[in-house]
């Protein structure tokens, strides 16, 4: 029987996949749904229960989940807050970091339950990694690579705000996961050199560039868009022993001294997409009980922000 109530606000294609996640869920029930626009609220009329405004998800819910774009995120964490609702936030966490910064504070003085949504938090792939790098004494570096032969991806067209440089951009919706990964593998980020290029300073970049430093391992980020080739996006760590990288999203791969990759066997069924998204929803109903978890924090996040907005923002 579920425990939880979950209200969405957003109802695009991230809030779409977690009405299914949160649906499936036996400690998780959707009681209401939300979005701007009435095309997505028609959509949903006759799977869950869709309400006129915010607010009323709200009032429903437990454990509001707020998957809008970035730059409306502060406005609802701030709603949800002031009705003392936990809070699951999609990321990245906005564009603008002095107003992350005041939202950040916000979430923390109120302490609530909450977390963002970078599902490297709970994928399989990335917590065993993140564990065997800390058996480790001998990082030498770090690298993270991404390529989209059309940006946005066609399933993405409804996304249309993806497009754009103000909100927009893959470094912000798909490095930031890696750049997560960096971060609560090897520790802080900081960017000591970034080149990054547009077509027009009203669109998404096409090309980066950027050095990085994860504590005290140096991390290259290189991505590209608009041109031919599949797309690719992988997180490598390289020791002097052995090597690790995610490829395809969910894929743990490593190598010795051979040179040859070959594929760390995980518990994570059929499809991996799925048992990501599993169990980030398990560790939600476990930060809801009050157990330890491997969520996101907002802090995290933040700094996740800082980086991306160092590299990307306009």
């Amino acid at each position: 029987m579920a425990t939880h109530r979950v209200g969405i606000i957003g109802l695009g294609t991230v809030g779409a996949r977690f009405v299914e996640q949160f649906g499936d869920h036996p400690s998780f029930e959707v009681v209401a749904g939300w979005d701007l626009a009435e095309s997505a609220r028609s959509a949903f009329a006759d799977r869950i229960r869709v309400v006129d405004t915010a607010e009323e998800v709200v009032d429903a819910a437990d454990l509001v989940y707020i998957a809008v774009p970035p730059r409306a995120h502060a406005v609802y964490v701030e709603l949800v807050v002031s009705a003392g609702r936990a809070i699951f936030c999609e990321k990245p966490l906005g564009t603008d970091v002095a107003e992350s910064e005041r939202i950040v504070a916000l979430v923390e003085s109120s302490g609530l339950p909450s977390a963002v949504n970078f599902v490297h938090g709970s994928a399989p792939a990335s917590v065993e990694m993140g564990r065997r790098l800390a058996a480790h004494d001998d990082i030498e570096s770090a690298h993270l690579e991404l390529h989209f032969p059309e940006w946005p991806r066609a399933w993405q067209a409804d996304a249309t705000w993806l497009a754009g440089s103000a909100e927009g951009g893959w470094t912000r919706e798909v490095g930031s996961h890696y750049l997560f990964c960096a971060r609560r593998m090897l520790g802080s980020l900081e960017v000591t050199a970034s080149h990054t290029r547009r077509r027009s300073p009203e669109v998404a970049e096409d090309l980066v560039i950027a050095a990085l430093e994860a504590g005290d391992v140096p991390l290259a980020f290189t991505g590209t868009s608009g041109s031919a080739g599949r797309e690719v996006n992988g997180f490598t760590v390289r020791t002097a022993s052995r090597s690790y990288r995610i490829i395809d999203w969910y894929r743990l791969q490593q190598t010795d001294g051979s040179g040859e990759w070959t594929d760390v066997g995980l518990d994570d069924g059929p499809a991996p997409n799925l048992t990501a998204y599993r169990a980030q929803v398990d560790q939600l109903a476990a930060m809801l009980d009050g157990r330890a978890h491997t969520l996101p924090t907002f802090s995290e996040a933040l700094d996740v922000q800082r980086s991306v907005e160092r590299i990307a923002g306009v």
